[in-house]
Order: structure tokens, then sequence, then C-alpha cells
């Protein structure tokens, strides 16, 4: 029963998160603390359940990594957010002015039909500069460090090389005039299904779940410490979907994952991966 219950907790997030935003009132959403509220919540609850049914016994947490990932969460928020909006998404806003680009009607389509649109037309980006990233040079640099992670836990997904968090942030959503509560589901239900799909918990949901979403066995493969090579399938942070579409998708699970030798690397590190090689040589000149 226990086990039956914890395989059914990603679909049944993603219900609750639907459930809360399509009934939300306007006046609730445009207070500004639902959303925030959802996200966090919904980070929190995932990532304690990571304490009641663990999937393996070395992803376990320690204080090394609590304070990594809590790190990342913060900076994820207030820089690379901030990023976003300001760079990408208030530009595109005035692009969109600027050509007389609107798409009102989409506003009154079913609310959980805008809400899947949402999710896929963004995931479709991610999907594509996550492969991208496995098959360009400098790109890799960027994405690297990701890979260097030697255990999965809910927040992993938010670890990276600033670069990297930047350019997967990327989306033309600010391009469309979808209605704010399906926004903001879309965007929850992705970091749920992302925070599950990182997440230490031994829950591996119905098929029908895993043929559209991103789990736990499919995303660890991705992060397989095999090889460079094994890593190159299941690009799909959230929509596993498009890696079926696109025949990148593979089935089986890893419990070893991580790169190269498996180090751990530092914050440090990881912010100045792209350039180490350079830095090193530098150093070596020096010695020299």
């Amino acid at each position: 029963m226990k086990q039956t219950l914890f395989n059914l907790l990603p679909p049944a997030t993603l219900a609750v998160i639907w459930t809360v935003f399509g009934l939300a009132p306007r006046e609730i959403t445009e207070a500004g603390w639902l959303f925030p509220l959802m996200a966090l919540g919904t980070l929190v609850f995932v990532q304690l359940m990571e304490f009641i049914h663990e999937r393996h016994a070395d992803w376990r947490m320690n204080r090394q990594e609590w304070l990594t990932d809590i790190f990342y969460l913060v900076f994820g928020v207030l820089v690379i957010e901030t990023m976003t909006d300001l760079l990408v998404d208030s530009q595109l806003t005035r692009v969109k002015e600027a050509l007389g680009i609107a798409t009102p009607w989409l506003a009154d389509l079913p609310f959980l039909l805008q809400v899947l649109l949402i999710m896929l037309l963004f995931e479709f980006g991610q999907y594509w500069m996550h492969r991208w990233m496995h098959n360009n040079a400098f790109l890799w640099s960027t994405h690297a460090p990701h890979h260097h992670l030697t255990q999965l836990n809910a927040m992993k997904g938010l670890i990276g090389n600033p670069i990297e968090l930047f350019l997967i942030s990327l989306s033309v959503i600010a391009l469309f005039d979808f209605d704010e509560n399906a926004l903001f589901a879309a965007f929850v239900s992705l970091g749920a299904i992302a925070f599950y799909a990182h997440a230490n918990i031994r829950s591996d949901p119905p098929a029908w779940f895993g043929f559209f979403f991103t789990t736990i066995r499919q995303h660890s493969l991705h992060h397989t410490a095999l090889s460079f090579e094994d890593t190159r399938c299941n690009y799909s942070n959230s929509i596993i979907l498009f890696d079926r579409i696109f025949g990148t998708f593979k089935d089986g699970e890893s419990e070893v994952v991580g790169q190269d030798d498996r180090k751990r690397l530092t914050i440090k590190e990881q912010f100045l991966f792209p350039i180490l090689p350079w830095l090193r040589k530098r150093e070596d000149r020096a010695a020299n």
C-alpha cells in the first residue's frame, strides 16, 4: 500500500496544482503570493518525501548537499529569474506590443488545455536547448557541471553553471496571451515534474504518466556515470514525450551518476567550469 501511494504521488501532485490554480479567484492570483507559495510548497513536499521513502541510500542528503542546493535555489530565484525577465521576457513583450501581436483567444480555451499547451511550448524549447548542449563543445562546457552531480535530489535540477541555467530558462511564452492562472499552473507543474525527476524517492508512477512525463528512472539514466555517450538520451526535463517523438528516448535506470572521474565540484568550480582549461594553462605557464 505504501509503495502504491508513493507511485501515485507525481500524478496526484499535478492534479492538486491544476485544481488550485483552476479554482483560484483572480484577486488571489493577482495578489502575487499564490505562485511562489505553490512552487516552494511543492519543492518542500517533494524534498521531505526523500526522508520518508528514499530510493538509494547513496543519494542521501548531507550538510554539504543541503547548503549547495539551497544556494542554487536562492541564486535561481534572485539572479536567473531576474536576468531572464529583464533580458528576454520583457524584451519579447515589447516586441509583441510593437508588432501588434495579439492572441487573446488563447485565454478563452479550456483551462487545462491552456496549461498543457504552455507546458509543451516551454518544454519543446528546453528539449532542443538541452540536446544542443550535449552536441556542442562550448555549450557542453556550461552543462557539464550539472552532470558532475554524484547524487540526485529534488533540488538538483537547479544546479549548474550560470550560463546554462540562463539558457535553459529561455522561452517564447511572453509572446502569447494565455490566462495568468494557466501560466502559473503550467510553470509550477513543470517544476514539480522536474523535482520528482531528480528526487531520491522510491516512486515509480503509472506507465501512462511515464509515457508523457519525465520520471526519476528516465532522468537518472540521462545522468548515468557509464560514459558521456550514455547520457545522450532522455533530454526532456519534464515531458519525456519529446524524446519519444524525436528518437532520443531510452528505457532504463542508473543508480551511479556523474561524469568523468565523478568528482564533486564546488560552487566556484561549477561557475568557472567553462574557463577552467584556460585557467590551468595560465597557471602552468606562470609556474614554468
